[in-house]
């Protein structure tokens, strides 16, 4: 699947992974806008990854052109 069609899916909620990253990476998912210290907080993307926990992820050039992006049905 390729970045515009997943990005609905991510809006929407769901998990998403590239098949070829076949690493630690576990999946992607949208926080959407929120508040911190009583400003807005934009919608950002974070990435689990098994033993570290969530980082910010920031999509690559080579992410927003793949088309091996598939929905994490079950984690």
């Amino acid at each position: 699947m390729t970045f515009e069609k997943i990005l609905p899916e991510l809006k929407s909620g769901k998990k998403v992974i590239r098949k070829g990253w076949g690493g630690a990476e576990r999946y992607v998912t949208l926080v959407g806008e929120s508040k911190h210290d009583g400003e807005k907080l934009n919608p950002y993307f974070l990435i689990n990854v098994a033993g570290e926990g969530y980082t910010m992820f920031t999509p690559t050039v080579c992410d927003i052109l793949a088309d091996d992006w598939e929905i994490v049905e079950k984690f």
